[in-house]
């Protein structure tokens, strides 16, 4: 018996559907440009306290679709969750970000927690999860997500975010055993954790790799695609039907072939590559989401409007979802999301 088609605008452009007004999100649309947003954090106390309560975590997901009336909803958490399950610590400092203790070294690897024991840690995230399957509008899509392994190991390894991955690459080439040893640890908690989210009511999921660019050659298909591969396809197996979009943010050429070499559902790219050349070398190949520089949410003008049809027209011959390059910045202007989904709705070719 074939399965129903999908009917959700993003579920059919994930099934491969060419459609007349691309689906539109945003990453980061649950965020500090919005004033709710700021009001739910400030009653949560802080943070992680807002990322680990349910309610308040469904409702921060849920504002920007009541304000804008978004296609999709994506899970609020974080992508440094995971290590934190895996018995990192994890802190956050105002204005400098998160922190974190370091894996440096094999016995680090060894003495974190097994892949099993996440879920004591992550069960307020699959709870909030269960709050928004029930409650998002029924035509609005909820994706769940993770952070990629290489992404989340260089947190673990540096113990914070640095501007070249350093630290991690002096580990993988210096500690393969150890780094590999890590890289595996987190693979397998990727999975787990994205499956109970899926258990739980997420009808997509999203790859999140957000360093993949730091990483080239024989390494960018050891560390990015190979886990990205093996994630897609446990996830398949235990999912059929759930569609997996990937994004490894500045991979460049390595977003050709990357979808059909991880199984992944759509690629989603980055703005430092045009949509004409992710239209004639990515698309070809599925549906592709993005890639609007995010820096029009803080200018605006004609040239958000500009810059908003070229993207819909670049894609409007394939499956596309649109969606910002990268996630928006606590500077945006609420006001020029808003011009941006009316031009993405109102776009005639």
């Amino acid at each position: 018996m074939t399965a129903p088609a999908p009917t959700k605008t993003i579920l059919r452009a994930l099934a491969g559907e060419t459609l007349p007004t691309p689906p539109i999100w945003m990453m980061r649309q649950a965020g500090r440009y919005l004033p709710e947003y700021r009001a739910t954090r400030a009653q949560a106390g802080d943070f992680l306290s807002l990322c680990y309560n349910p309610e308040l975590a469904a409702e921060v997901t849920l504002q920007p679709i009541r304000r804008y009336g978004f296609d999709a909803a994506i899970l609020f958490a974080d992508i440094l969750l995971v290590p934190q399950a895996l018995g990192a610590d994890l802190w956050f400092v105002t204005g400098e970000g998160p922190r974190l203790s370091q894996i440096t070294s094999r016995a680090g690897v060894d003495a974190l927690k097994p892949v099993e024991a996440i879920h004591d840690t992550l069960s307020p995230v699959y709870e909030t999860v269960r709050i928004l399957a029930r409650e998002l509008p029924r035509e609005t899509t909820l994706i769940g997500f993770a952070g990629a392994p290489w992404t989340v190991a260089t947190y673990m390894i540096a113990g914070r975010g640095t501007p070249d991955q350093g630290p991690a690459h002096m580990m993988r080439e210096s500690e393969p055993q150890a780094f590999d040893a890590l890289m595996d640890r987190i693979t397998l908690a990727t999975i787990e954790y994205l499956s109970m989210q899926i258990q739980a009511g997420a009808e997509v999921v999203k790859i999140f790799d957000s360093w993949a660019g730091s990483l080239k050659g024989d390494a960018f298909t050891r560390y990015a695609l190979e886990p990205a591969r093996q994630i897609i396809k446990a996830i398949n197996d235990r999912h059929p039907g759930v569609p997996v979009i990937a994004f490894p943010r500045e991979a460049g050429d390595g977003y050709i072939g990357f979808g059909r070499a991880t199984g992944a559902d759509c690629v989603a790219i980055d703005n430092s590559v045009t949509p004409e050349w992710a239209a004639e070398h990515v698309q070809c190949d599925g549906c592709v989401q993005g890639n609007l520089a995010s820096s029009h949410m803080v200018t605006g003008g004609q040239a958000l409007v500009d810059d908003t049809t070229r993207v819909v027209r670049a894609f409007s011959k394939g499956p596309h979802i649109f969606n910002l390059g990268h996630g928006i910045t606590p500077d945006a202007d609420p006001e020029n999301v808003a011009l941006m989904i009316e031009t993405v709705r109102s776009f005639k070719p």
